[in-house]
């Protein structure tokens, strides 16, 4: 073979490059479909993960809601996502709790943000801990068939409330609400209600104090709640200082009961009170002094702030019920100006009580007032205000006024736009929702 024909041989032999491109897509696929299969296993980790990550959170938050009891495991158990819990996945089979968990712990940052360890579980907070595993579609290929998951999530029981309680004990919640929702005495239904907002309460962690007007004497106000039946003795409205930051009335007073966080027994003289011991009448509205209630707002929040003091990084709530129209007249209110309308005097007491409450507000006291059987006119002492309009002014927030309107002799006009709830069980039920909000923490908080 000549030389020429040997150079061209193997130009062509090098220049011949059919089939090479299969080769290389052939490659190129595999690798390819490999980057798919991971991104299509791990896509589906992280969505199994963000289920299992908000089951547990729901777990803790529900454990949370039922502290210090023990209880709160169960609860926290039941909204988990193992068998038989309220958030089982189809795609998170055998979703399992950690062992040791549900955790209630006591946590010194939440403690020191005013929510102590209270018994009978001394935790105020709970850790949940759930692990599962998840099967693998393409990594299978690879011998890698299932990936463990698992998520923890911790949540701190609500803070430590300070609650004072306003009730209106004048003669005219003696009446009758015949309303389908009540068909009893107003006092009566306010009672109730009361109750309901008290079992809403966790046992052993907030305070309560129960408050009334018109006055009644210090020698008498435990009639209200010893179960002996008689009233208590009614004395001429009294005006605690505006600025005050404690309140120990000597003669006659606002508080009937003073703040405890025994609410739940039957050894509870605040139970006895709002008529939840068998056998004992509770609150009696004797009346006879007229409606004036600026004194028993202001009396309030100083006790409140007083308690405050004694419980560092505890929250205070007010809650007030009245039909909202105030009208006492001089003689029942010994010392107050006739003409000057600014606390304490005889005119615009229903701005007065407006006044009372938003200083409460301005000072921290988140103020909820509900409107019993409120009407459109009124407030004789005033102009331009109604009784409806003056239970609205008295809420810290358009969120936390409510009114039953429903109620004998209430206006239908006066609703709450927020809170269109209607009859007392169901406001003071909203009312106790809104004071047991838990919260998530980081988890590893100390």
């Amino acid at each position: 073979m000549k030389k020429s024909e040997s150079f061209t041989s193997s130009c062509r032999a090098l220049q011949s490059q059919d089939g090479q491109v299969l080769v290389w897509m052939a490659l190129l696929m595999v690798s390819l479909l490999g980057l798919a299969a991971l991104v299509v296993d791990l896509g589906h980790a992280f969505f199994c993960y963000r289920e299992l990550q908000g089951s547990s959170n729901a777990s803790a938050l529900a454990g949370a809601v039922s502290l210090p009891a023990t209880t709160a495991i169960a609860a926290a158990t039941v909204y988990s996502s193992a068998p038989g819990g309220k958030n089982v996945y189809s795609n998170l089979p055998g979703v399992t709790m950690a062992p040791g968990y549900p955790q209630l712990v006591c946590l010194a940052t939440v403690t020191s943000e005013g929510t102590p360890c209270a018994a009978p579980s001394n935790a105020n907070a709970i850790i949940v801990r759930q692990q599962a595993t998840v099967p693998m579609l393409f990594a299978m290929v690879l011998g890698h068939n299932t990936l463990a998951i698992a998520t923890t999530a911790t949540a701190a029981m609500k803070g430590a409330i300070n609650l004072a309680i306003i009730l209106d004990t004048t003669a005219s919640m003696n009446s009758t609400d015949s309303a389908s929702n009540c068909n009893n005495t107003r006092l009566s239904c306010a009672l109730a209600g009361i109750q309901t907002l008290l079992g809403t309460l966790p046992a052993s962690v907030d305070t309560v104090s129960l408050f009334t007007f018109p006055n009644v004497t210090t020698a008498t106000a435990s009639n209200d709640y010893n179960c002996g039946g008689g009233a208590p003795a009614i004395d001429p409205y009294t005006f605690p200082s505006a600025a005050a930051t404690t309140y120990a009335p000597t003669t006659d007073t606002y508080q009937i009961v003073s703040f405890s966080s025994n609410y739940k027994g039957s050894s509870s003289n605040l139970v006895s009170a709002i008529g939840g011991k068998s056998g004992c009448a509770g609150v009696q509205a004797p009346g006879g002094e007229g409606t004036y209630y600026a004194g028993a707002i202001y009396g309030a929040q100083a006790a409140l702030l007083a308690e405050q003091a004694a419980n560092p990084g505890s929250q205070n709530v007010l809650v007030m019920l009245s039909d909202g129209d105030a009208n006492a007249i001089s003689a029942h209110m010994p010392g107050a100006s006739t003409t000057s309308g600014v606390y304490p005097s005889t005119a615009n007491q229903c701005q007065q009580a407006v006044a009372a409450a938003q200083a409460a507000a301005a000072a921290g006291t988140s103020v909820y007032s509900v409107a019993y059987g409120a009407k459109a006119t009124g407030c004789s002492t005033d102009s331009g205000i109604t009784p409806c309009q003056t239970m609205e002014g008295i809420a810290s927030s358009p969120s936390n006024f409510f009114s039953d309107y429903t109620a004998t002799g209430g206006s239908s006009t006066c609703i709450s736009a927020s809170s269109p709830a209607s009859d007392l069980q169901s406001i003071f039920t909203k009312i106790g929702k809104n004071l047991s909000i838990t919260r998530l923490i980081p988890n590893g908080t100390p």
